[in-house]
């Protein structure tokens, strides 16, 4: 059977290309997203200032709902203290650190800040911690007083200074203080390092606030060949505890849990694209193999003319499908790790995710899309070969230079169901005014395309029959002929109209569903927003202390409230089954209702004291969550508190789906410094003055208007993925169309030979083709405006109040340029090489 499946394939290199080109295409979009699934799940960030560590205690920064994957918790949970003392008296430990971290930064000579460490956030450590570096050069003496510190030698540099020299230093939101440098560091992003008990202090563990009597992490350093051994000690030690022990590469998921974080966002966002990858995927396949499949029709009855049953016609194909499949895969895959590096790095310069997050190279992405890829090509075949492989011998002869006369009626009901559910999915986004519903739009039209791509049969076939009836009696031979091959080859067609549609609906739907969540956040954000100014200090890791009272002292200065963001994991019912989701929380104070309006419908902000806090409309109704009654939820840190709901607001598109009190949140983040303040003024212009010159006078403070800049520079990190993932996919379908078409084309060279023989010029088969490209490429237009019609008018009334959506208008003539453009460029010129041959030498070749 094999070695028949390869001369067969020689035989059809025009229409098996198409088919290469699928597969190869399908397997560089499988393997991409594979790579960032398998990267998400086992990558590992760089161990930084833990690679001297052999063993490292932290809390589990991972919280694990029932039978879903780890949901990333990014703000540091503490170690008690204590533990550090009861782990270095074990055998083979040859020194234990109890590391603390918190916001430092360094004021050079010209009043600048010089930010500190890889994380301005958690730049200051205790001068035991250097003991966790990896060997490193320290050139000069450890601080003896707490006057005294050591930086690292990057910060040294930028700083302008050495060992003897005196820096001012601002630490955990404190003001600005001289010290005195008395080591480098050689470990280049390590930080600056304090005397222990200076440490201690800054960072808040000494006393009794809320994180007293704790450290971040516990390193330990080993004996040669004890660290396994020292680890299952420490595991025992703490089992129970709900700390986590690492060593190896783990170790670098412990030095930043908000940078390590990021690894979630890489199963989030493949397992996003997972779906509309393997839609797409499937789709071109499965239309190329219809193709080359179907000029193999006359081959294939003429084997079951001679005794070949029907599987193993369907065997066949199978197998002539597999070879070029098999020979696509190999660069494919190849391509696939290469796009995911090229896509990482895109992700990584927008700040999406960490640059030294590494992507994992691993087996695994090439074996997934083998195994996706040949079942689909292994299917599609089997599919495509179903109606020659099942009908009498005779019939498949007679039958392999035309088509069914009817289409099959399974088939297009299948099809007309599609159409149902995809208006049905349509209405999601009047329910859910979310970003899950506004994707519910996307899919709604690639369902759309599917249907048609199962109707489009009966579809064309109505159209080549209204079409034959208006056509006059006296219209051209290539208007004529053009209309009874619409009818007569309406399977064909369908083929041709349906992925230039789904092109179409692809384009029109993702791209303005983007732009219209883009629209309604932005309308949110904005109308929600009293406030003219926001004040922050990224270079400081957060707001100095005294700067929201200074801000409130400012002449001018109506109102000013602190906002923080951290993540919530919130644990409810749905359809009576547990469910959870992570997202993005505000932490605020009662007196922002002076500077936000989050439309607020039942309660108030004003309530936000204690364990209480505020929900989205849509989240309020979808889990019953209203006023007054209790929330279970997972803090940043992994603490479970049950919280009670104050205030129910509308715009949760542009604030997010919950808010927490900041009573609620305090201590409970990486660091208690308020992220940003925001601040309104009476409008004038004297009061934006006034703030320009408090934050000029205060180093580290950045003040920036409210309002969008013009421009996109505001535009979020999301926007810019989506776009990398339309412009990918669409290249995929773009260059699969032109080969189907081509192939599609290029299978005409007996019929159009024939037309030859029986009278009909070049000149008109030219303008038969080009009349025939001009059908397909208006019916796919329709198609395409049709299907995304009904998503898109919905979309716009849920989320922007009115029938259409908001985008750019381009979009639609620049869809239906490239429409045209392809149709008439793939069956032309395959249409001018095929009239090059004699028409008698190309009968004989048949």
């Amino acid at each position: 059977m094999f070695p028949l499946a390869v001369r067969m394939a020689a035989h059809r290199i025009t229409a098996l290309l198409a088919v290469a080109c699928a597969v190869l295409g399908g397997a560089t979009l499988i393997t991409a997203t594979a790579v960032l699934a398998d990267s998400g799940v086992r990558s590992h960030l760089p161990p930084g200032r833990l690679a001297g560590a052999d063993v490292v205690v932290a809390a589990d920064q991972e919280f694990r709902p029932s039978g879903d994957l780890p949901l990333a918790l990014p703000e540091r949970a503490t170690v008690p203290a204590p533990l550090t003392e009861r782990l270095a008296g074990l055998d083979g430990v040859t020194a234990a650190v109890g590391a603390v971290d918190f916001p430092a930064a360094l004021v050079d000579a010209h009043g600048r800040v010089v930010p500190a460490g890889d994380d301005p956030g958690t730049a200051g450590h205790g001068w035991s911690s250097t003991k966790l570096l990896a060997a490193p050069h320290i050139a000069g003496r450890a601080p003896a007083g707490s006057g005294e510190i050591a930086v690292d030698t990057a910060t040294a540099a930028a700083a302008g200074i050495e060992a003897g020299d005196r820096v001012e230093v601002v630490a955990d939101g404190r003001a600005a203080t001289p010290y005195r440098v008395s080591a480098v560091v050689g470990t280049p992003g390590a930080g600056v390092f304090f005397p222990d008990a200076t440490a201690v202090r800054l960072a808040g563990r000494a006393g009794d606030g809320p994180r007293a009597g704790t450290v971040d992490l516990i390193g330990l350093t080993t004996a040669p060949g004890a660290a396994d051994r020292v680890a299952e000690a420490v595991r025992e030690q703490v089992a129970g505890t709900g700390l986590k022990v690492v060593t190896g590469g783990d170790r670098g998921n412990a030095v930043s849990p908000g940078i390590g974080a990021a690894r979630s966002l890489l199963v989030l966002l493949s397992g996003s694209l997972a779906g509309i990858v393997l839609l797409i995927t499937g789709f071109v396949t499965a239309g190329a193999l219809g193709v080359a499949i179907a000029g193999q029709r006359r081959d294939l009855a003429l084997m079951r003319a001679v005794g070949a049953t029907p599987r193993q016609i369907r065997r066949l194909a199978a197998a002539q499908s597999s070879v070029v499949a098999g020979v696509a895969l190999v660069p494919g895959v190849a391509v696939g790790y290469l796009l995911a590096g090229r896509f990482h790095d895109v992700l990584a310069h927008r700040g999406v995710l960490p640059a030294e997050l590494p992507l994992t190279v691993s087996p695994l992405p090439a074996l997934a899309a083998l195994v996706l890829t040949a079942a689909s090509v292994q299917l599609s075949a089997r599919a495509a070969s179903w109606r020659t492989s099942r009908m009498p011998a005779t019939e498949a002869v007679a039958e392999s230079r035309s088509e069914p006369r009817t289409p099959s009626r399974v088939r297009t009901r299948i099809g007309l169901l599609l159409f149902a559910a995809a208006s049905t999915l349509s209405v999601v986004p009047l329910f859910s005014r979310t970003v899950i519903g506004a994707s519910a739009t996307s899919l709604a039209g690639i369902l759309g395309a599917i249907g048609l791509a199962l109707a489009g049969p009966a579809l064309i076939k109505a159209l080549g029959d209204a079409a034959s009836r208006r056509t006059r009696a006296g219209a051209s031979a290539p208007t004529w002929l053009a209309t009874a091959n619409l009818r007569a080859y309406a399977q064909r067609n369908a083929g041709i109209v349906s992925p230039l549609a789904m092109a179409v609906v692809f384009v029109l739907t993702y791209t303005f569903a983007q732009t219209t969540v883009m629209a309604a956040t932005s309308h949110d954000t904005d109308t929600g927003t009293l406030a003219t100014y926001r004040l922050t200090a990224p270079a400081l890791g957060g707001l100095p202390e005294g700067t929201l009272t200074a801000v409130r002292n400012t002449p001018g200065v109506r109102a000013a409230a602190p906002v923080t963001t951290t993540t919530a994991v919130w644990q409810y019912e749905q359809f009576g089954e547990p469910d959870t989701e992570a997202a993005s929380a505000m932490i605020l104070t009662p007196d922002a209702t002076d500077v936000l309006d989050l439309g607020v419908r039942d309660g108030g902000l004003d309530r936000l004291t204690g364990a209480t806090v505020a929900v989205s409309s849509d989240a309020a109704r979808t889990r019953g969550a209203g006023t007054g009654s209790r929330v279970h939820l997972v803090l940043g840190d992994g603490k479970r508190v049950v919280a009670r709901v104050v205030a129910v607001y509308s715009r949760g598109l542009g604030f997010g789906p919950i808010v927490l009190s900041h009573d609620l949140a305090a201590g409970r983040t990486t660091t208690d410094l308020a992220q940003s303040v925001l601040v309104r003024t009476d409008g004038t212009a004297d009061a934006g003055h006034r703030l320009a010159a408090l934050a000029a006078a205060r180093p580290g403070l950045s003040l920036t208007t409210t309002r969008a800049a013009p421009g996109g520079s505001d535009t979020p990190p999301e926007v810019w993925i989506n776009l990398v993932v339309i412009v990918v996919l669409l290249a995929y379908l773009l260059l699969s169309i032109a080969n189907k078409l081509v192939a599609a084309t290029a299978q005409r060279r007996t019929e159009l030979a024939a037309l030859r023989l029986a009278g009909t010029t070049p000149r008109q088969i030219r303008a038969m083709m080009r009349r025939e490209a001009a059908v397909i490429a208006a019916a796919a237009l329709a198609g395409g405006l049709l299907l995304s019609a009904l998503p898109l008018a919905l979309l716009g009334q849920g989320f922007l109040g009115r029938p259409w959506p908001a985008g750019p208008v381009w979009l639609l003539p620049a869809a239906a340029l490239t429409v045209m453009v392809t149709a008439f460029l793939t069956m032309e010129l395959p249409t001018r090489r095929a009239l090059r041959m004699p028409p008698a030498e190309v009968i004989r070749a048949q």
